[in-house]
Formats: C-alpha cells, structure tokens, sequence
C-alpha cells in the first residue's frame, strides 16, 4: 500500500469491492448472515475501518468454506451473529469506537477541571 492509497483509502475500496463480489457468489442465507455480520462489526472499526478488514476476510473466508462444505449457516454461527462478532472483534464486551471516544473524552475533561481546580 503507498501512500496516496493510505491517504485517499483507494485500497480500502477495492478491497471491499473483492468482499462484495465474493460474498456475492455464497447462497442466500449466507449472503443474510454476512450483512448481519457487517452491521455488528462495524461499530469495533476505527475511523478508517482499516482495523476491520483483517476480520472480515476471516469472517468471509469462514463463510466461503463452510458453503462450500454444504453445512447450514445455523450450524456455523448459531443464533447469536452479534456475539459471534464480538468474540471475533476480540471477546466479549469487546470495546467500540464509542466507548474509545467517551474515555477519551472523560480524561480530556477531568485534566482540563484539573487546570481549572490548581
């Protein structure tokens, strides 16, 4: 990757562009479950989403294998696709954007009360 496609994130939408097309070629309760699958792991992605795509290939490739397999997409994820996400993300309870922002933003505010108080 150089630089212009880190700045102007070209690579990242060609990578996403092969997701989709690959994505395209599993069955319809697949191609289901990979759009619920998107939907719970993108609140985990940073402001690029560039932390995602690692997981998502993951996520995607399990899919590919296990269709290829002939198993039911119930046998491979269960009924909990957003805990699926979030133990892929990292583990349970793993942190989101939001909860990296509102810690930031509490110590910004506790150091600038501090200023304030000394």
């Amino acid at each position: 990757m150089n630089f212009w496609e880190t700045i102007t994130g070209s690579d990242l939408t060609r990578e996403w562009k092969a997701f989709e097309a690959r994505a395209g070629a599993l069955p319809a309760d697949y191609r289901a479950a990979w759009e619920q699958i998107k939907a719970h792991l993108f609140p985990y992605g940073d402001f690029t989403g560039r932390n995602l795509m690692p997981l998502l290939d993951n996520a995607l490739g399990l899919l590919e294998e296990t269709a290829a397999d002939g198993q039911g997409i119930h046998e491979v994820l269960g009924d909990d696709i957003q805990g699926f996400c979030a133990a892929l993300a990292g583990e349970e309870g793993a942190r989101s954007h939001r909860d990296r922002w509102r810690d930031q933003l509490n110590r910004n505010v506790a150091r600038k009360l501090d200023r304030l108080g000394g």
